[in-house]
């Protein structure tokens, strides 16, 4: 995908090679990069694997289970869960998983650079177990020297399946919520482009420190002006108590990330245009997933430099919403008079013939608009002149733009197995006509 970001072989922002008054110009007005002045996302996660194993009936009753269901077991029938699919060769993968977690890998894949994961994992990790699988399966590029070790398990996710097909979940939380609010650094957070959190990571059980940790961190973000960005998780989380979220992402939260149940969850609303508007009301960036109608997202720009779009104009609730998505998105208290903008696209090729894996297309979107962001930021540093930054954006590429790659992450993800990117984006897709790319 040609978007803003690490390249290896080229230049970051390309200029017009046959004219070298532009591109001697643009060199000059390049900053130079430098390990403190890079741009990058940190994020904090619920460490987690994914481990998927062949079993009889019989293991499933054995070990209290509820066979179709998720339950929860603690840390030693997990252990003895664990150990015995081992000795019989009964696991058939072990995938690195959070929401975070899969989040930040595919943003490292797509943008070629550096992010920050904070979180817990194993001081003790023994090669071959789940902890090291974890690491395997996790991108090079996300700095994993701030996790703070635990003496125990993280967390492990069993999907038991039996010969029928049918899957049975079993769920150790391990020490995954066991992270402390001195494990985070301020001066990581203060540096990055976006702080990127989860709902889960503000419940737990009585005394889990994860809650303090999370709430530090937030407090840097906010101290050193980092966008807050939240993806709502569950929409039975939200159902618990919705007015409490509300609130929350009203005093917290920049960039909010949800599909539409969990929107109707939060809003009341089961129109996902109609709740991402209501969503407004309390963030500045929504990004709202919605199945088989494709993707929306909706925003503020400010009123006097707002684009027209020359899209075909949509319907919906609100009529012709889509007309100035080719504008970039801005905070509300960044604009004199704000104006709501809204985009939204169909899913890309009609969505994948056979859909492989519907774990991770939405952390699969928000990884894409997470890669913008952080582009914005590196082009701000980098060309501190540029018009681009006459204002304070938060998205490099406009609304239209943000969409369409979101949803290109979205339809990869559900095009394979697992919910992370073993590689990155294609710069131009054969399928597509060059117009696509435009914008």
């Amino acid at each position: 995908m040609k978007f803003p970001g690490k390249r290896k072989s080229k230049h970051y922002f390309p200029v017009d090679a046959h004219d070298p008054l532009l591109r001697d110009s643009m060199l000059q007005a390049m900053q130079p990069e430098s390990d403190t002045s890079a741009s990058y996302i940190v994020g904090i996660d619920q460490t987690l694997v994914d481990i998927e194993a062949k079993v009889d009936d019989e293991v499933i009753e054995r070990y209290g289970l509820i066979a179709g269901q998720s339950s929860l077991i603690d840390d030693e029938r997990a252990e003895l869960l664990y150990q015995e699919l081992v000795a019989n060769a009964l696991i058939t993968h072990q995938f690195a998983g959070g929401t975070i977690g899969n989040t930040l890998h595919n943003y490292s894949v797509l943008a070629d650079d550096r992010s920050v994961q904070l979180g817990v994992m194993c001081s003790d990790v023994k090669i071959g177990g789940y902890a090291y699988r974890y690491l395997c399966n996790t991108s090079s590029l996300i700095d994993l020297d701030y996790l703070q070790g635990v003496d125990g398990a993280i967390g492990r996710c069993f999907t038991l399946i039996n010969e029928n097909g049918e899957r049975t979940f079993a769920i150790s939380p391990g020490h995954m919520n066991q992270l402390r609010a001195s494990s985070i650094p301020e001066d990581v957070i203060a540096g990055a482009s976006a702080l990127v959190l989860t709902s889960y990571l503000l419940r737990g059980a009585v005394g889990d420190p994860m809650p303090e940790a999370t709430m530090q961190a937030i407090a840097y973000a906010k101290k050193y002006q980092v966008p807050v960005v939240l993806t709502l998780g569950t929409q039975f989380v939200i159902a618990e108590d919705p007015q409490a979220w509300r609130d929350f992402i009203n005093e917290h939260v920049t960039i909010l990330a949800m599909n539409e149940d969990e929107a109707c969850a939060l809003t009341g609303l089961s129109d996902p245009l109609m709740a991402l508007n209501q969503s407004l009301e309390w963030a500045d960036l929504v990004l709202c997933t919605a199945g088989p109608s494709g993707l929306y997202m909706g925003s503020y720009t400010e009123d006097a430099y707002k684009r027209t779009t020359n899209h075909p104009l949509l319907p919906g609730a609100i009529a012709e919403f889509n007309q100035y998505e080719f504008s970039r998105a801005m905070r509300r208290e960044s604009c004199t008079t704000p104006l709501r903008i809204f985009s939204h696209i169909a899913p890309y090729m009609g969505g994948p013939e056979k859909i492989m894996n519907t774990n991770g297309a939405g952390d699969g979107a928000l990884s894409a608009l997470l890669h913008d962001i952080a582009a914005n930021g590196f082009h701000r540093m980098s060309v501190p002149n540029s018009s681009k930054h006459s204002r304070e954006y938060l998205t490099y590429s406009s609304l239209a733009q943000v969409c369409k790659y979101a949803n290109r992450v979205s339809f990869q993800v559900l095009n394979q197995h697992s919910p992370r990117l073993t590689r990155g984006l294609p710069e131009r897709e054969d399928s597509l006509e060059e117009s696509y790319w435009e914008r």
